[in-house]
């Protein structure tokens, strides 16, 4: 059986560069632990994968995003 491709939201909003400070849309490509969603799960497009893996690094570097979440100690 042949699933129907993803596309990827962040093309059809229209945006090109993938901002660091947007908390709300990068929190929909993480897992509920925190971990950055792949690519066939997220179905985003190459190019804004690699954009959004950044913007979440320099986001954590920031403590806008946490790195572990339910993590205590």
């Amino acid at each position: 059986m042949k699933r129907a491709a993803k596309t990827c939201a962040i093309c059809e909003s229209g945006v090109r560069v993938v901002d660091f400070k947007d908390e709300r849309t990068l929190q929909r490509f993480l897992t509920e632990r925190g971990k950055i969603l792949p690519a066939r799960l997220s179905g985003t497009c190459a190019r804004h994968q690699r954009q959004l893996s950044t913007a979440i690094k320099r986001a954590r570097e920031l403590a806008l995003l946490p790195y572990i979440k339910g993590h205590v100690g």
